[in-house]
């Protein structure tokens, strides 16, 4: 189980506030005695308590070792003024830098859209003119482009409901005759070969033979 870390707060109770900062005191003491004779180091320790009370440790003299940070922090203090005016002057000169050439680009699109261009030289012209050129020809290069993706799309398109009317022919094809829809005839379509012998039978019946027999025919029917 992962506990989460506890948060540090000023402990309430007086007794215990005052024993906790014995021991801590001393252990933080140890520590600096410990550090500088391990390491060679030189180190100064200041402890004042919650009433008052100074407790102090110096690998070597306090004085030496507060007056060297003193003089440390004098020789330093320039130095990061020095650079954070640096600092602060470079940021000058890139902002200015890059405000010309925010001017420089708005001066180069009026141009280009065919504004102030009564202060260009015969040179700056003949620059200009090429680049629209170029950019002319850019934009028609993608235009065919864009033509030609289309196209495609539409070829494919074109292969794809033919190959679907395909299939549907097939299909209709393979169903039986009478689920198929009846054909319509047009008004202004040929009679078909039944209709026609029927035709047939009936000028057959009303025209051949005798007069005589035609009249008799009629009357008996």
């Amino acid at each position: 189980m992962v506990r989460g870390k506890t948060q540090m707060k000023r402990i309430e109770n007086a007794t215990s506030r005052q024993v906790t900062f014995s021991k801590r005191r001393n252990g933080l003491l140890k520590k600096a005695f410990e550090l500088s004779v391990l390491c060679d180091a030189e180190v100064a320790l200041i402890i004042f308590s919650p009433r008052g009370k100074l407790y102090e440790f110096a690998s070597c003299s306090m004085q030496d070792t507060i007056g060297r940070y003193q003089r440390h922090v004098r020789e330093v203090q320039p130095a990061r003024e020095a650079s954070a005016e640096e600092n602060m002057q470079n940021l000058k000169e890139e902002t200015a830098t890059l405000v010309k050439k925010i001017e420089a680009v708005e001066a180069s699109k009026r141009r280009l859209l065919g504004e102030n261009l009564g202060s260009c030289s015969l040179e700056e012209l003949q620059q200009l003119e090429s680049q629209l050129e170029r950019s002319v020809s850019k934009i028609r290069a993608r235009k065919n482009q864009v033509f030609n993706e289309q196209i495609k799309q539409l070829r494919e398109k074109e292969k794809y409901l033919a190959a679907e009317n395909t299939r549907l022919t097939e299909k209709y094809e393979t169903l039986p005759k009478e689920s198929r829809s009846q054909p319509i005839i047009a008004e202004d379509a040929s009679p078909s070969e039944d209709t026609i012998s029927q035709i047939s039978d009936v000028e057959t019946d009303l025209f051949i033979g005798l007069p005589e027999s035609r009249i008799r025919r009629l009357t008996n029917a």
